[in-house]
């Protein structure tokens, strides 16, 4: 039986669209996730809510105990996760406000524990990870992106980096030359952690901005909250339509 995750990042602190039946805590070998897991449902269907980053947006990408969220995910049952994730543009064709769904991720994150490996005395194991997102959700959400008239751009390399500041001109340039398309701070180690558990992970990432260098000035705060809003609009009505399709198609 599948159950369905929605790790949601900035800008999806809550799901306005989610009805709400119960908040369970969990204690897991790692420490306490995010927040409370939210379950609830989205048109009929059983859903579970974590927010990335605690409700009201308290802890930093860098800070996230992204070991415990992935582990309480998985002691709910959960085998399929969709995570938002907010994004800045290296490529000059995703301009503020596309939907993306990456195929590819480079990690550039540094002393965030990523991997439940490692720990104990059992033999080292290693997990393929040569496509770091589930094809099959991916196919889902692209349906669903399609079923609710939304445009999305399929395959783009997400370069994922320590924050919580931002990128300067010089990185984004490495990035851009490394080949990667949009660059945020939270996609590893979720992403690893999700493939070392055996669970079907998927990205939607959300263009908030471009990268430094990519635009004229500063990058603007206020800004990336207007697309950021704009952008969870679309993510919701992308969640309505995909949801149905997963729960009631083998995958």
């Amino acid at each position: 039986m599948k159950m369905l995750a929605i790790i949601g990042g900035s800008g999806l602190t809550h799901l306005r669209n989610l009805t709400v039946r119960q908040r369970r805590v969990l204690r897991t070998p790692y420490g306490e996730p995010s927040a409370p897991m939210v379950y609830g449902t989205i048109g009929g269907r059983d859903v579970i809510f974590l927010p990335r980053h605690g409700h009201g947006h308290t802890i930093p990408p860098h800070r996230i105990n992204y070991q415990a969220n992935l582990w309480a995910l998985k002691e709910c049952g959960v085998s399929h996760v969709i995570a938002v994730n907010a994004v800045g543009a290296i490529n000059a064709l995703f301009v503020p406000g596309t939907l993306v769904l990456p195929d590819q991720i480079i990690d550039y994150t540094y002393e965030r524990p990523h991997t439940f490996f490692g720990s104990s005395p059992e033999p080292v194991t290693h997990v393929d990870f040569t496509y770091p997102y589930c094809e099959a959700l991916r196919g889902v959400l692209r349906d669903g992106a399609e079923r609710a008239g939304l445009k999305v751009v399929s395959g783009a390399t997400y370069a994922a980096t320590q924050g919580p500041r931002f990128e300067t001109i010089a990185e984004i340039q490495r990035l851009e030359r490394d080949g990667a398309d949009i660059v945020g701070m939270t996609g590893m180690p979720e992403a690893g952690l999700a493939r070392e558990l055996g669970v079907c992970y998927a990205s939607v990432a959300v263009v908030a901005n471009f990268a430094a260098g990519k635009a004229e000035g500063a990058i603007d705060l206020h800004l990336i909250g207007r697309y950021l809003d704009a952008g969870m609009v679309k993510v919701r009505s992308l969640l309505e339509q995909a949801i149905p399709r997963l729960h009631d198609e083998p995958l």
